[in-house]
């Protein structure tokens, strides 16, 4: 088994995403206190037949959510995410969640969410959020 190491960032705070929501700093602290790290599953699209990794260190910081895990090649799903990513055409980042807790903005337009219970991170062709993303360290590190 190989292991292809990913970070990055899976939300990114006070940012809008193309559903008008926008996630306050701290929205992930209570969840992630319950659960950490390792019941915040690797998905790829979303698709939850099937596990592509594991996610070591899910936690907040002063941007936004910050993720580093592994995608594994044992599955079909795994080994074509890991090839993606070192092609350089799949670096998306998405969450998938339930919102605990949010609040209109003053404007009335967007969603603040201030506390969503996480229950996985995906890689996505197209974030909901465009700067979720995979940070890339250089290609060598990659290939």
């Amino acid at each position: 088994m190989t292991a292809l190491p990913i970070e990055g960032y899976a939300s990114l705070f006070w940012r809008r995403d193309l559903n008008d929501d926008v996630v306050a700093r701290g929205a992930f602290a209570r969840s992630l206190a319950r659960t950490g790290a390792a019941r915040v599953r690797m998905l790829h699209q979303h698709d939850s037949s099937g596990l592509i990794g594991a996610w070591d260190v899910v936690r907040e910081d002063d941007q936004g959510l910050y993720v580093a895990g592994r995608v594994f090649d044992f599955t079909p799903q795994g080994r074509l995410a890991q090839s993606l990513i070192r092609a350089g055409v799949l670096d998306g980042l998405s969450i998938g969640f339930r919102t605990t807790k949010a609040r209109r903005d003053q404007s009335g337009r967007l969603r603040v969410l201030t506390e969503v219970e996480l229950w996985e991170v995906s890689l996505v062709t197209f974030p909901m959020l465009s700067g979720a993303r995979l940070i890339h360290r250089s290609r060598t590190r990659a290939a």
